[in-house]
């Protein structure tokens, strides 16, 4: 058992628990999307290069690289990577420095959750339209949006939770 699952362990809320479970998931399908990206475009590369060119391959490289964006920036937010504008918040008082940070994930809650409904209906619209060359329904693509605003409204709420626990500002 490492430290990581210990700290899980008693003590962390499930809001926490199930935003650390999402995000190790997260990295793993994040690895493997980088590597199916690279693996089909490097087949388009060779195949258009010594036979025929994979009619797909360029189209799937498209959703795979924004998939794997939104993804990346959902482990971003887990991690607290983003890039942060901090010189004034540090200088401020505990408490205000805590409220701070509170809206600052209270506004990201918002804003994801604005993505989530839009994406759903873009996927609904949106339903009936078919890829270009995979021909799959463009809800499949579409169903990133409200998932992966889903991940990063978990992220958020747990980093809330953690603020308001007085863990973090």
């Amino acid at each position: 058992m490492n430290v990581r699952t210990q700290q899980e362990g008693a003590g962390s809320p499930l809001l926490q628990v199930l935003s650390d479970r999402v995000n190790r998931a997260s990295e793993v399908l994040l690895f493997l999307l980088m590597l199916l990206m690279i693996g089909v475009t490097t087949a388009q590369v060779f195949f258009r290069f010594f036979f025929e060119a994979l009619t797909w391959s360029e189209e799937l490289s498209c959703f795979l690289l924004v998939l794997a964006s939104l993804l990346g920036a959902a482990v971003a937010f887990k991690r607290g990577s983003h890039i942060a504008v901090t010189f004034v918040t540090q200088k401020l008082p505990e408490k205000l420095r805590k409220a701070t940070a509170a809206l600052v994930n209270l506004l990201g809650i918002f804003f994801f959750a604005i993505v989530a409904f839009y994406g759903m209906l873009l996927m609904k619209s949106e339903a009936g339209q078919t890829t270009p060359a995979m021909m799959i329904s463009m809800a499949w693509i579409y169903a990133m949006y409200p998932v992966l605003g889903a991940v990063v409204i978990l992220h958020l709420a747990a980093g809330m939770g953690e603020i308001l626990k007085g863990g973090r500002s």
